[in-house]
């Protein structure tokens, strides 16, 4: 099949080396001519070190790469997702599948990402991927295993066979809400996570961070109308699991600077790719207050990116909210 994935970062050129060995025809598109030239010349993507770009992946800034594609995958980060849907959409074939890789919510819509490209590519299907997945990890071929969202359940099915091979599981759902949710607001917790650990609190405060993350996620996506157990499965828990805990996270560790004591601009700017949680921050907490659900943690983590809040005072804030049930 001939396939475009839209954006050359680490996950983007990671899928693209996925589907090319998977037999498809494949073409990475950076979002512009200089990073495309860049990318010829070291050979690699400078986020996979030591993952060669095989000689037969094509590369290209045009916009008419989707055109005659059957698939088109789309890996910017969250915040171009609406420019970049826009730049290709003239080239679209009708019966083109979408499947979006990105995981965000706009925070001037709080549209997720399925959603957006609902709005401005109306009349595909769409669906989302999602799940742990470091991007590292991937393109070395190491087992991994995502969930591929459609509403409608045979696009889903059909994903799974498009992606899986012996070292890349997918799994498939109908709930493309729970699923793209899930995927938003983990980076948000791997910040918190990351804030904790620097610290100077112990794994205990990370498992605390994780387990009551995961409650407040399961009433967001509930509210929005998506299934609660979502969140328990490869895109909520097991998406959580790995942000939250891997040095490979940008979202973790530069939560631990944070918590270091750095200033958060300076944090984030070190990172060599997007901090998606620094966005999501914005949006999920707007969504959660459109929705009326509570959500502390990503409250706290607002107000300490935005807010100016002291890292350890939030936490603070945290340990001594109003007792009440588990769950």
């Amino acid at each position: 099949m001939k396939i475009a994935v839209l954006g050359s970062g680490a996950w983007g050129t990671a899928l693209s080396l996925l589907l090319q060995k998977n037999g498809h025809e494949v073409t990475l598109w950076s979002y512009c001519e200089e990073e495309c030239s860049a990318l010829r010349e070291r050979g690699e993507n400078k986020m996979l070190p030591g993952v060669p770009l095989p000689e037969g992946l094509p590369l290209t800034h045009r916009e008419d790469v989707v055109a005659g594609c059957g698939l088109v995958v789309f890996a910017p980060p969250s915040y171009a997702m609406r420019q970049t849907a826009l730049r290709v959409k003239p080239y679209l074939m009708p019966e083109a599948v979408l499947v979006t890789v990105a995981k965000g919510v706009e925070p001037e819509s709080g549209l997720r990402m399925s959603e957006i490209l609902a709005e401005t590519l109306p009349g595909h299907p769409i669906a989302a991927l999602s799940g742990p997945s470091h991007a590292e990890e991937v393109a070395r071929e190491m087992p991994t295993g995502c969930v591929a969202a459609c509403a409608d359940r045979a696009v889903a099915e059909w994903l799974q066979g498009i992606f899986m091979n012996p070292s890349f599981r997918v799994y498939s759902s109908t709930d493309i809400t729970g699923v793209e949710l899930c995927g938003a607001a983990k980076n948000i917790i791997a910040l918190a996570a990351g804030m904790a650990e620097g610290m100077g609190c112990g794994d205990n405060a990370k498992a605390l961070m994780m387990s009551r993350a995961l409650v407040e996620l399961s009433a967001l996506i509930k509210a929005a109308g998506g299934e609660e157990t979502t969140c328990f499965g490869l895109a909520g828990m097991g998406d959580m699991i790995v942000t939250c805990t891997s040095p490979h996270s940008r979202n973790h560790m530069a939560g631990v600077a944070i918590g270091q004591g750095a200033q958060v601009a300076g944090a984030l700017g070190e990172r060599r790719a997007v901090v998606e949680g620094y966005y999501a921050a914005q949006s999920v907490t707007a969504l959660a207050e459109k929705l009326g659900v509570r959500m502390p943690i990503c409250r706290c983590v607002h107000a300490i990116l935005f807010e100016g809040k002291n890292p350890s005072a939030a936490l603070t804030e945290l340990m001594l909210r109003d007792k009440r049930s588990e769950f």
